[in-house]
């Protein structure tokens, strides 16, 4: 099996985007592994989705349309959900907290009903699973739920029911960008860290998924900071403006920032 260290390195800085998408299956990947143990993960490879997970996403379609200046507007008046989407490589740790984490701040805002908020992974080996259990425990240490999530698969061919789609690590976001079929899909694409550049030097979401509960609490601890400022970027559009902007922080006013000395502030967590 290889070390943790070996599989975090494939998915770091340097690594080339995954060719293009092939229907070929990965778990003849999968080794043998102790009773309780992680799973090693190959690099990161691409949809589509085998036929019997097609269409199992939740999502709703996005009713809005991307400028080149990187603001969303309205496709049309009729108004509809806007749809963020969070890509992890298995979807089992960061990209479900995410979720959770947004939907929580949209609920709590009373917007639940105006986004619509999903997750995938850009590899298949986890599809239907639960999140990790580690991840499902640090979000219940928060008061958060994850229990309904079950791993799905991103789907290239899907880019236009979304408004954003948010990878949680430059390596996501280099295999969206090389799945993205036109310039309006591309631009689409951010990395979750770009909403808040502070928290991290490197701009990722670090892997927890060889690691241990604290540093699922960690990179929850990250994850939720990050999602604050997305939030506050798109909630005045989501109350109705016209226009939802998702370009880059330094457009939003101090005001929008996340509050210093929280007091949760991530550590040094590596993965």
């Amino acid at each position: 099996m290889r070390s943790a260290s070996a599989a975090t390195s494939a998915l770091g800085h340097g690594t080339a985007a995954p060719a293009a998408p092939t229907s070929t299956s990965i778990r003849h990947l999968r080794p043998l592994v102790a009773r309780g143990q992680p799973r090693a993960r190959p690099a990161l490879v691409g949809p589509p989705a085998p036929d019997r997970w097609r269409g199992r996403e939740s999502t709703g379609c996005g009713g809005r349309s991307v400028r080149h200046d990187g603001r969303v507007t309205p496709r049309s008046p009729a108004p509809s959900a806007f749809a963020v989407c969070f890509v992890c490589t298995g979807n089992i740790c960061r990209s479900p907290m995410a979720e959770v984490v947004l939907r929580s701040l949209a609920e709590r805002a009373g917007l639940g009903s105006v986004i619509e908020i999903t997750s995938s992974g850009t590899g298949e080996w986890h599809l239907g699973e639960h999140a990790d259990r580690r991840a499902l425990d640090a979000l219940e240490r928060r008061g958060l739920d994850g229990a309904p999530h079950r791993a799905r698969l991103f789907d290239p061919s899907r880019f236009d029911e979304f408004d954003l789609v948010v990878a949680l690590d430059h390596g996501h976001e280099r295999a969206l960008r090389s799945w993205a079929r036109t310039d309006v899909d591309r631009q689409k694409i951010r990395r979750l860290l770009a909403f808040e550049p502070s928290l991290s030097p490197q701009g990722d979401v670090p892997d927890p998924y060889y690691s241990d509960a604290a540093a699922f609490d960690s990179v929850l601890a990250l994850i939720e900071r990050a999602c604050r400022a997305l939030f506050a970027q798109i909630e005045p559009g989501l109350r109705g403006n016209r226009t939802v902007r998702t370009d880059s922080p330094d457009a939003r006013s101090s005001a929008d920032a996340v509050p210093a000395g929280d007091p949760r502030e991530p550590e040094g967590t590596t993965a």
